[in-house]
């Protein structure tokens, strides 16, 4: 046994220098991107982190005043769930901590600010190479190639950083995969268990799904070579060993996906009950069917077919959204009279409504994707090359429509998310792993990939020569501008005294010298690197010099495309950043003297479905947040847009935050009607449908009469309407004893049975009422998304509280499950240290 232990012990003496060595050289990388700002402490106003700061504010006061933890907030739409907001489950405690030492933020804080991102891609990335068994340099510059894609960096921009966490855990995932199926069933079970429970906390259902169909073309892949290999007993054990994996990493994260489940049906990807009418399909109000969301909502981000050449070259259709004005460069041969008209024009022209950067992977990294498609021999490179293919057709989305109705119509949860440009996401990890599969087989045999005459016409015609063609006649492929402007120009050709056609060449002039610049940017990085190639292939330099040039070179391409879209002018003053995602205005001071436990605020000075700045202060009737209560949505689109007061007195709206026209500062209205947290209704209107429900809401006095539906008439037996006399009858009273996000108590008189409605958003799944501390009382909906109960007669204490039964259930699970992969953790750990390499059975090299 000694012998053994000794081998072992040696051999991590002999790695671990070496791991330390590019583990110094990933921190170093993520910390120079973001330097200086990062060593001074400046931050990144990103818009969709400031869209989303208000939100739970009110939960994060209860946190920490009492500790306590709430899954229900009150700051924005009346009331929704925090379990797509900011979900924290006690069960995550564990594998948060191990996702903090392994990106270094635990129990030292080495990588501040989003450094320790970048940290994690290069890591993750460098990770599932090594499992292909690539060598050290190979498996850093593909990390590179990966880690510095534009899009990932634009993710930081945009503040979509769940997004980019999720990314960041799916190559080691993969890698533990890999493991499993070469036969390191322990190591692969627990590398796999381990990323993939950080993947699913970080909470980004979407990009785990899309990466899923990539997991499936490798596991096809390992099929075809097991029946080659007749090794099918193995694969067999090897895939148990991956869903067993999997089944603890959901284990882990049940409570969250099981309530992200849940909670997913009662959103606006659930659909409505409402039937869609042609003025909703023209006013595009339809954000979803029955099953999923609106086709029209789901492909409204779609990549052009032509807007693919970004993988190329960036700037071919424009770059980002923005002004064409601010390219100095591209106006400066626009003739003068045109300058103010085409310098308001966009800078970028293709199909999506508007973009903050297109998707470059770098253009030797095509190049060696393209001939690595042709030279890599097995079944790990057709994988790769059809989940290319098949993430670029799909995020052609409408530009490829009978696919994507393929997918939206027959493959389960394909339907649930928006934004299908996004796969590409799986393009840009597959493009990069062929490309570094490729450049290995140049390094292993140059003169074998030299003489392979196609692959090398296709590989350099389709980048160099297309980047070529594009730089001398930028016009060639495409008409430089969007269908928008064209049909604009085309209306504005008999209505306006201009010369059109004149204006529409300038503009074309400017947007070619933009496509020409970049393309040449291209054709120069194709051919410093092909000339490095040549170096090799000539014998004038070594392996590792090839290697460290390249990677010179792709990290000089990728880096300075990044710096357009996130550079340092980006970062700002921490307290400025604070001051912009939660300002405070003098109008919100004046509501704040008002100390009530229960009031709502409707700010009309900002675009208050989509702003959660009012939420950091008030209760909001408005907010910020992708998936919103489908039922309020509808509140929003038939009733509170259309100003609909009684609406919104029953939503308790106190305040009114307007802008002054005169003065332009903000003025506060108080709105004396509001009906207050809870009212009692003497009568009630049944309705037989959710149509019938909405419309009902228009004329019916809701202070006196409360709208129900008739499926909820099981719950009130014995219900009578009161009958007013001429008798003077006593009146009942409702008065709110305490409020919290997650718990609300009244105190409640009345002389017969009424019907109480609450002025709280009814959700279905985890609130319980109380009657007196013993008799739980039926909850059911009224006005359309309103909470309400039957009260007998008397009085009573009221007790409103939000605990789920299932979230105990599923942390029980959780726990287990966290327990499970600990042990294989341990179990993989003592495996490495004490068993000798070739015990283990492996099958042979992919490349």
């Amino acid at each position: 046994m000694k012998p053994k232990i000794q081998l072992s012990t040696q051999s991590l003496r002999e790695h671990l220098p070496k791991i330390g060595g590019i583990l110094i050289l990933f921190v170093f990388l993520a910390l120079a991107y973001f330097a200086p700002a990062v060593f001074e402490g400046r931050e990144l106003f990103q818009q969709d982190v400031a869209g989303a700061s208000g939100n739970a504010s009110d939960v994060h006061r209860l946190a920490e005043a009492t500790g306590e933890v709430s899954y229900w907030t009150n700051s924005l739409f009346g009331g929704m769930p925090m379990y797509q907001i900011s979900p924290s489950y006690p069960s995550l405690y564990i594998i948060s901590k191990i996702q903090s030492i392994l990106t270094l933020q635990w129990p030292l804080c080495l990588l501040p600010g989003y450094s320790w991102l970048l940290f994690a891609m290069l890591g993750g990335f460098y990770l599932f190479l090594r499992a292909l068994r690539l060598g050290r340099l190979p498996a850093v510059l593909g990390a590179v190639m990966w880690t510095f894609s534009s899009y990932f960096i634009i993710l930081v921009v945009a503040g979509h950083i769940w997004k980019l966490m999720t990314l960041a855990f799916i190559p080691p995932t993969l890698a533990g995969i890999i493991y499993t199926y070469r036969g390191r069933y322990l190591l692969g079970g627990a590398l796999t268990a381990l990323f993939a429970s950080l993947q699913i906390l970080s909470n980004h259902v979407q990009m785990s799904y899309y990466f899923a169909f990539l997991i499936l073309f490798l596991i096809l892949g390992y099929l075809w070579e097991a029946i080659r290999g007749r090794q099918l007993r193995r694969f067999v054990f090897a895939s148990l060993v991956t869903l067993g994996a999997g089944a603890i990493a959901l284990g882990i994260n049940s409570s969250n996906l099981y309530h992200t489940y849940e909670y997913g049906s009662e959103t606006i990807r659930g659909g409505s009950e409402l039937t869609t009418s042609p003025d909703d399909k023209k006013a595009g109000k339809v954000e979803a069917t029955a099953t999923g969301l609106d086709k029209e909502y789901i492909t409204a981000w779609s990549y052009g077919k032509g807007e693919t050449l970004t993988l190329l070259v960036p700037n071919v259709y424009g770059g980002a959204t923005g002004a064409l004005g601010e390219d100095l460069d591209a106006m400066e041969h626009v003739p003068a009279d045109y300058r103010q008209i085409i310098g308001g024009l966009n800078h970028y022209w293709g199909d999506q409504p508007f973009t903050a950067g297109p998707v470059y992977v770098g253009a030797f990294v095509l190049l060696l994707f393209l001939l690595g498609a042709f030279i890599v021999p097995g079944p790990l490179k057709w994988a790769l090359l059809g989940g290319t293919l098949f993430s670029i057709f799909l995020a052609w989305g409408h530009n490829m429509m009978w696919l994507t109705d393929l997918f939206i119509d027959h493959v389960p949860l394909y339907n649930k998310f928006r934004t299908v440009s996004s796969i590409l996401v799986v393009a840009e990890f597959t493009i990069p792993a062929l490309a570094i599969l490729g450049l290995i087989q140049f390094v292993r045999d140059p003169r074998a990939v030299l003489a392979h005459k196609v692959a090398l016409w296709v590989s350099l015609g389709l980048t160099l020569g297309l980047s070529l063609i594009l730089a001398l006649i930028p016009g060639t492929f495409f008409s430089l501008m969007s269908a928008q402007e064209q049909d604009m120009f085309r209306q504005a050709m008999g209505n306006s005294q201009l010369p059109i056609p004149s204006i529409m060449a300038s503009l074309k002039e400017a947007r070619a010298s933009i496509v020409s610049a970049d393309a040449w940017r291209s054709v120069f990085v194709i051919v410093l690197s092909l000339g490095v190639c040549a170096l090799y292939a000539w014998g004038r330099i070594k392996s590792s010099v090839l290697y460290l040039l390249l990677g010179v070179i792709t990290l000089g391409d990728l880096w300075l495309v990044d710096k357009r879209y996130l550079n340092d002018e980006h970062f700002i003053d921490k307290a400025l950043v604070a001051q912009q995602a939660k300002p405070i205005t003098d109008a919100d001071r004046e509501i704040l003297r008002d100390t009530d436990p229960h009031y709502r605020v409707m700010n009309l000075s900002v675009n208050s479905f989509n702003d959660a700045t009012t939420s950091a202060h008030h209760r909001s009737v408005g907010g910020y947040h992708a998936a919103k209560l489908r039922r309020y949505q509808d509140l929003i689109e038939h009733q509170l847009s259309k100003q609909n007061m009684q609406v919104y007195n029953m939503l308790d709206t106190r305040y009114f935050i307007l802008p002054d026209q005169t003065t332009g500062q903000l003025r506060v209205e108080r709105n004396e009607e509001a009906f207050g947290p809870a009212w009692f209704v003497n009568q009630i209107s049944w309705v037989k449908s959710a149509d019938e429900e909405m419309e009902a809401l228009e004329d019916t006095p809701l202070r006196e009469k409360g709208i129900v539906d008739e499926r909820f008439r099981p719950m009130l037996p014995g219900y009578q309407p009161i009958i007013a006399n001429d008798t003077l009858m006593p009146q009942p009273t409702v008065s709110l004893q305490s409020y919290s996000p997650n718990r609300a108590t009244y105190r409640v008189t009345t002389d017969q049975p009424r019907l109480l409605i609450f002025s709280e958003v009814y959700y279905p799944h985890g609130w319980r009422l109380l009657l007196d501390g013993k008799q739980e009382l039926p909850l059911l909906r009224a006005d359309y998304t309103l909470r309400a109960a039957y009260i007998p007669e008397g009085t009573h204490e009221l007790e409103m509280t939000f605990d789920p039964p299932s979230i105990h259930h599923t942390e029980l699970l959780a726990g287990i499950s966290t327990a499970l992969l600990l042990l294989l953790l341990v179990g993989a750990l003592l495996s490495a240290l004490f068993l000798p390499r070739h015990t283990e059975q492996e099958a042979a090299t992919h490349t």
